[in-house]
């Protein structure tokens, strides 16, 4: 077992572990300090105790998912890290993959419940901030060629006074160009409809699209204090409760078919935490990540964007660059349209 002051070797240096900050069934967080005059990092570590309870094909998803998020990571521009985090250093440990990750001040999971705590609120403004940020965030995993798959609270660091967050924890990444239905993937509390319900067939059919339902999720979560979704919470309490067998339950108690992910009062809800003259558009742009459908969802970061716009009263002039689509502003091609030009519509 890992502990405090224990040494952890990587390609570029030594780094010693201080407290635990985080951790999962899949993976543990550390604050560690690393070589002199460089500032502490975050060393995240495979759960060496539940790997050794794991089953051989579990011990093996979970070893890939490490090795793909410090290749995604590592595939990177510098550019690219404006609102992913950054990977400082990786290697091995106990014949374990290591990363070593920039640290962030918290995540808006906690920051939301230290706000709850003290009373007070997070104005719509900063809110809507960060959902630009997320979604820049989202376009960049897409422009290179990855779904997320795992968009929620935890996985969202903050840096507090800065007001800026990055994406974190990429183990559930899975290729955009497969078109094949995948196993289960991601947490249940924050997942698309697709992510949770299988098909006739077995296996989910995700796309990139599936993060946008997600974003959709934490937009309501920001903008009505820490709530979350009905539909969400029902999938999580199923997932906790009879795995994926879950999915089948809901289904059966709603006639057989997929519940609403929006209910009215939670429409009524998010709309009255927002401004009159605001209000119609956030709701349009709600409604739309929320779809059920995966096609009537937005199609990409440039229409979240745009509506994201429309809720500030802001209309960025025609052909001008977007800081929050990238992909557009620098006329690059990228995964989710087909690495053509992507023009304005």
């Amino acid at each position: 077992m890992t502990t405090a002051d224990a040494i952890i070797a990587l390609e570029l240096g030594h780094y010693r572990l201080r407290e635990q900050i985080g951790g999962s069934a899949y993976g543990i967080i550390w604050r560690a300090s690393g070589p002199q005059a460089t500032r502490d990092v975050a060393v995240k570590l495979i759960n060496q105790e539940q790997m050794d309870r794991a089953l051989p094909a579990q011990r093996e998803r979970w070893t890939s998912s490490a090795h793909n998020e410090i290749a995604f990571l590592q595939s990177l521009e510098p550019w690219d890290e404006r609102h992913i985090v950054r990977l400082m250093d990786s290697g091995w440990h106990d014949g374990l993959p290591v990363l070593a990750l920039e640290l962030m001040g918290s995540d808006l999971g906690k920051h939301m419940i230290a706000l709850k705590g003290r009373g007070e609120s997070l104005p719509l403004t900063r809110a809507l901030n960060w959902i630009a940020q997320i979604n820049q965030a989202l376009a960049k995993v897409h422009q290179y060629g990855w779904r997320y798959l795992d968009l929620k609270p935890a996985n969202v660091l903050l840096d507090p006074h800065l007001h800026t967050v990055k994406l974190a924890d990429f183990g559930t990444n899975r290729e955009l160009g497969s078109l094949q239905a995948h196993s289960y993937a991601g947490t249940a509390n924050w997942q698309a409809p697709e992510q949770f319900f299988p098909t006739n067939l077995g296996g989910y059919a995700t796309s990139a699209r599936s993060d946008y339902f997600s974003l959709g999720a934490m937009l309501y979560f920001l903008v009505t204090g820490g709530m979350p979704l009905r539909f969400c919470a029902d999938c999580g309490l199923a997932y906790r409760e009879h795995h994926v067998a879950g999915a089948d339950l809901l289904r059966s108690r709603n006639g057989g078919e997929i519940p609403s992910a929006l209910q009215l009062d939670e429409e009524e809800r998010f709309a009255a935490a927002i401004a009159q003259d605001k209000r119609d558009a956030a709701l349009d742009l709600l409604r739309a990540l929320l779809h059920i459908d995966p096609a009537q969802r937005p199609r990409h970061a440039i229409q979240i964007s745009r509506m994201l716009n429309a809720i500030q009263g802001v209309k960025p002039a025609r052909g001008e660059f977007d800081a929050v689509d990238p992909v557009l502003g620098m006329h690059r091609p990228s995964a989710i349209n087909g690495w053509q030009t992507m023009r304005a519509a």
